[in-house]
């Protein structure tokens, strides 16, 4: 199997226009509001780098597992095959496939230490 891409990372904030402040402040990003409220995608305002980024209200996932720190996002060409692959493999599934309307397939999983981390199909015309 070849190694999955980086696809995604996302700040998960408590207080999202603090960390919006801070953020612009610190590194230059720029923020685009888009989808769910609370949710904003990244840009560099310098253009320097590609950013496939966002930040956005903390939020729980199954059985009440809050989510910190940043989450990672990697690419895959199946997110079922990847979920199970992560629970062969001492990992377990935090939720089930999602679509996102105009983006592709997300599942979310977590490692045998309890991180979550999500894997991504996205469809043929994104990225």
């Amino acid at each position: 199997m070849p190694a999955a891409p980086f696809a995604h990372f996302a700040i998960n904030a408590d207080d999202p226009e603090a960390s919006k402040r801070f953020y612009a402040a610190v590194f230059g990003f720029e923020f685009d509001a888009w989808g769910p409220p609370g949710f904003f995608h990244i840009r560099d305002a310098a253009a320097r780098v590609p950013l496939f980024a966002a930040l956005q209200a903390r939020r729980d996932f199954a059985d009440g597992r809050r989510v910190v720190g940043f989450e990672v996002t990697f690419a895959v060409d199946d997110v079922d095959a990847a979920a199970a692959a992560a629970q062969a493999n001492g990992g377990e599934v935090l939720s089930e496939r999602t679509t996102i309307d105009g983006v592709g397939d997300l599942v979310w999983l977590a490692d045998p230490s309890g991180n979550p981390v999500g894997a991504i199909r996205y469809l043929a015309d994104e990225r």
